[in-house]
């Protein structure tokens, strides 16, 4: 339960961070997108540093929550921050979302609400990763990272900030690993967390992840780049769960809802590129 509420909390923090950072985003010119220069223009829009702030609570309180849960548990409840983004976006931006948006991201929601009911991933890890599969992981993360940034830059519009979205959400899903593994680390001997190598591979992976998110934001519309980074982030944190952790999800005829979830999710994907407002 615990965790439970923390992992709201923290997709209440996140999404007001996404709210307040496409804010200053939306006014970055295109030739910086991709380069350091972006950041430099965006330190400098005071509501993209109060979303950094609500991003950093929200990093505390993830770490939270992942300490008192696994991460097939609390990365899936983050989808919470997509109901809270349209709220914030709404009241902050002054943005009207017609009928068929809400339509296509409800779409979105429930496919992937489905999808984890019937996975079932709140099952605690039965093992700790090894130095070995910690390596496989990382090169497994670093390709497939690396294979959406080299897309997103042969495409331009909504098709770039939803693989950019997917990218982000691949780093932040690995970073919540580490954050695991660091929680867990700290937890039994304190102080050496500080000589270990997940620390540092988790603020790399956590700046990179913010990086590419702003370059995101910067491409496409926050109705495109959120859904992808919603819907990415925890099914990539549950095969990270399984693949590290030892967690579980269900299986057998639970698969048939599962494939249901995702056809949803995809479904509703098509409605919202779809959209007047996307376009």
């Amino acid at each position: 339960m615990i965790a439970a509420i923390l992992a709201v909390l923290t997709a209440a923090c996140n999404a007001l961070s996404s709210v307040l950072q496409r804010q200053a985003a939306r006014t970055a010119p295109q030739s910086r997108v991709f380069k350091l220069a972006l950041i430099g223009y965006l330190i400098r829009q005071p509501s993209w540093l109060g979303g950094m702030a609500a991003l950093i609570g929200g990093f505390l309180l993830q770490a939270a929550a992942l300490n008192f849960g696994a991460l097939a548990l609390v990365q899936p409840i983050l989808v919470t921050e997509l109901p809270f983004t349209m709220i914030l976006l709404s009241l902050i931006l002054h943005v009207h979302l017609d009928r068929g948006s809400w339509l296509a991201i409800g779409i979105l929601t429930i496919g992937l609400a489905l999808f984890l009911v019937s996975a079932d991933p709140g099952q605690s890890g039965t093992r700790a990763p090894t130095a070995d599969i910690w390596l496989i992981a990382v090169i497994v993360t670093v390709v497939a990272a690396a294979a959406l940034v080299a897309m997103a830059k042969a495409r331009i519009g909504p098709h770039r900030g939803a693989l950019l979205g997917i990218a982000s959400a691949v780093g932040f899903a690995f970073t919540a690993a580490l954050i695991k593994e660091n929680t867990e680390l700290f937890t039994a001997e304190n102080v050496a967390v500080l000589t270990s190598w997940s620390l540092y591979a988790m603020i790399v992976a956590g700046l990179f992840s913010v990086f590419v998110l702003q370059s995101a934001l910067s491409s496409a519309s926050l109705v495109v780049v959120q859904p992808t980074l919603n819907i990415a982030d925890p099914v990539v944190s549950i095969m990270y769960g399984v693949a590290l952790f030892g967690e579980n999800i269900r299986l057998g005829w639970w698969i048939v809802p599962e494939l249901i979830g995702v056809g949803l999710i995809f479904y509703g994907s098509v409605l919202l590129s779809r959209s007047p407002l996307v376009r």
